[in-house]
């Protein structure tokens, strides 16, 4: 860096503008590792070290700084020239990807490629597999072979996480194990497909400029090029990642790595939490800055979770601290189970609006997306507008609507559209002869299934079954939950061949069958399931739109960078979180800390963290056959329970629902009826 000005020579007073430790951080030469804690001005920090690098006489095209998202990029070099000029919009930045693009277009022949390569999305990588599942004729070998997604998926998911396709199918897939040396061979051809024709994806251009920087004089020409080099959300990259932004800074030394060890949630992207903890060691000369002071949190919030990651075994040690107001420490609940759980969210949700909290500033966060679908039938019933991140719906799931359109049918056989649903998830029915079955069963009812003009059909097998079902439903008589049971008894044979992940997909199913116990009118559940919106222009009952008040439901990794008022953290059970999936693994198990960590501090003045009890549930709650050594699903998770003191850090809260009052709702019935006769005599003189 040139020599630096006095500081009454700077456009801006970095000493006032920024605290102790930021200050240290934009300060700092060489190589620099700044632990971000959670709320600690992180941005703040980066946009404040491009401006203090320019002021001293830094070229902007010399820095580049590297994200995770292009909006984060240029939100950060917006807000630099904000604070300074337009010479921050000269800077580099970008994503991991767009910058190897870039590099890429620029050295493409000393690797093989020419410059004018094709960039391949997952789509693109996904039909290019197709082709080749075709070529090898891998219908001969098993008709339940995976899709083509699924085995991009496993490819991608290999290279990112540093395993071999083996081990991804044995974890992630197990039941297609016999297949392993098939998909090795299509990974293979894969590969060689996308060389011969010129084509990278999105892994290979991460690969490819890892390979060009460990040419000695590509490396030196674009280190010379680029003398500074900041990395963002440091703790998220993966090996590949962590290895270009220290190639890039290898001939100069002058790298900020920025990020929180205590963040670390995304090893199942590839991201790899050593990459953070191994910084000093490949820059044993770096500094460490700390960034601690909170500006988000009460400290009662704090302090819990400054214990919550106390216990975690590999860390940078740090005590977040904050000046902001406020005493109410995190408040646990305890429930009877998942239902009262999603009564007390509600309820309390109902009391907090009433008392001015906006539901904007309003969150509930769970470990899996399948955890809020109790929660989400109670707040469309409560008439609460919700937006749901981190995956569908619960009812907007492909499995849930497939078993809703045959419950759909037997309350309405005119229902085109759930038996279009049904018949499209059977083989060797196309359009056309689809169009022609429900032409049968607009004119003959639910008979028409079976219409003589089908006999002889290669699936006409297959839809004597579907009319089997609506045979062993007495509408009147079966209740709601034997009816889906009874759905099931055909619809998990679609589900495993429609699905290659139909083992996640099976815990969902579970819950909608445990939601349909307390119901004995198949029109109302319908109607109840039925009440989240058609389009994506609705949230919950009401139409929302961006002014709109609007309650968060997210899981903990769509959660992350943001914050709110209110925070209530669900599923709080041993089994659930931790997930029970964890347990074989002491990394899994640090990685499920350190969301619990990230879910409580979203939360600036109201934590809620909720624990349902499972301990009369056969089935662990609708949650599927998750009974592992080591879990017992009855107990508050871990990462309560081993935090010492925390009696001193938070209150307690048993909640019982209320009573629901039939014999009243009876008598005013009665007295609506004897009102209506009233007044129907009145007019009727």
């Amino acid at each position: 860096m040139n020599t630096k000005k006095t500081e009454q020579q700077y456009l801006i007073d970095y000493a006032t503008e920024l605290n102790e430790q930021q200050y240290n951080a934009v300060r700092t030469d060489g190589p620099l590792l700044v632990i971000a804690g959670a709320g600690s001005g992180k941005t703040r920090t980066i946009i404040y070290k491009v401006a203090y690098l320019i002021e001293n006489g830094v070229q902007p095209s010399s820095i580049l700084l590297l994200t995770f998202t292009k909006k984060a990029a240029n939100e950060m070099k917006n807000r630099a020239g904000s604070i300074l000029d337009d010479r921050c919009s000269h800077i580099v930045s970008g994503t991991f990807h767009s910058f190897a693009a870039m590099i890429l277009r620029r050295y493409a022949e000393r690797l093989g490629y020419s410059s004018n390569f094709s960039i391949a999305d997952a789509q693109d990588g996904e039909d290019i597999i197709n082709i080749i599942r075709t070529q090898m004729n891998v219908k001969s070998i098993d008709d339940r072979f995976p899709r083509k997604d699924t085995i991009y998926k496993v490819i991608s998911k290999a290279f990112n996480t540093n395993q071999t396709i083996e081990q991804v199918i044995l974890d992630e897939y197990p039941h297609f194990d016999s297949h392993i040396s098939a998909i090795e061979e299509i990974a293979a051809k894969y590969a060689e497909y996308k060389k011969q024709r010129n084509i990278m994806d999105y892994d290979d251009l991460l690969l490819n400029l890892r390979d060009l920087l460990c040419i000695d004089d590509v490396r030196m020409r674009i280190a010379g090029q680029f003398r500074y080099v900041m990395v963002d959300e440091y703790q998220d990259t993966n090996r590949i990642q962590a290895e270009i932004a220290c190639y890039l800074a290898s001939e100069h030394g002058n790298i900020m790595a920025v990020g929180d060890d205590s963040q670390s949630i995304y090893s199942f992207r590839g991201a790899s939490f050593k990459n953070i903890m191994q910084f000093p060691e490949i820059y044993p000369d770096c500094r460490i800055v700390k960034l601690e002071e909170n500006y988000r949190s009460i400290q009662p919030i704090l302090n819990f979770t400054n214990a919550i990651i106390e216990n975690a075994a590999e860390k940078y040690t740090k005590k977040l601290y904050s000046h902001i107001i406020g005493e109410q420490r995190p408040l646990f609940v305890k429930t009877k189970g998942k239902e009262e759980q999603a009564d007390f969210v509600v309820s309390e949700i109902l009391k907090l609006h009433d008392n001015g909290i906006s539901l904007n500033e309003i969150a509930v966060l769970f470990r899996s997306g399948s955890h809020s679908n109790e929660l989400e039938v109670k707040l469309a019933a409560a008439g609460l507008p919700y937006i749901k991140y981190g995956g569908l719906r619960f009812a907007e799931t492909a499995h849930i609507k497939d078993i809703m359109a045959f419950l759909k049918l037997i309350t309405n056989s005119s229902d085109e559209m759930a038996l279009y649903r049904i018949l499209s998830n059977v083989d060797g029915i196309g359009n056309k002869t689809a169009e022609k079955i429900i032409a049968n069963v607009l004119q003959y009812g639910i008979d028409g299934l079976i219409n003589h003009t089908m006999s002889g059909k290669q699936f006409y097998e297959e839809l004597k079954s579907i009319h089997h079902i609506y045979d062993k439903i007495d509408i009147h008589q079966t209740r709601v939950s034997e009816m889906i049971q009874i759905v099931l008894d055909y619809y998990n044979i679609v589900l495993r061949r429609k699905y290659d992940n139909f083992h996640k997909r099976k815990a969902d199913i579970d819950t909608l069958v445990t939601m349909s116990e307390s119901y004995s009118d198949i029109e109302q559940f319908i109607t109840d399931m039925m009440l989240d919106p058609p389009n994506s222009t609705q949230v919950g009952t009401f139409e929302h739109d961006k002014e709109d008040e609007c309650l968060v439901l997210s899981t903990i990794h769509s959660a992350k960078g943001l914050e709110w008022n209110t925070v209530f953290v669900i599923h709080l059970v041993d089994g659930l979180f931790p997930s029970s999936k964890s347990i074989e693994s002491f990394e899994q198990i640090e990685e499920e800390r350190r969301l619990f960590y990230v879910a409580s501090t979203r939360a600036k003045q109201r934590l809620y963290l909720c624990i349902p009890n499972f301990d009369a549930a056969p089935t662990f709650g609708g949650y599927g056959n998750m009974g592992m050594a080591g879990f017992d699903f009855s107990k508050p998770s871990r990462f309560i329970t081993e935090i010492a003191g925390i009696q001193n850090l938070t209150e307690k809260l048993t909640y019982t629902a209320p009573k629901k009052h039939n014999l009243i709702e009876s008598d005013a019935k009665t007295t609506a009826r004897s009102r209506f006769a009233q007044i129907n005599k009145f007019f009727n003189k």
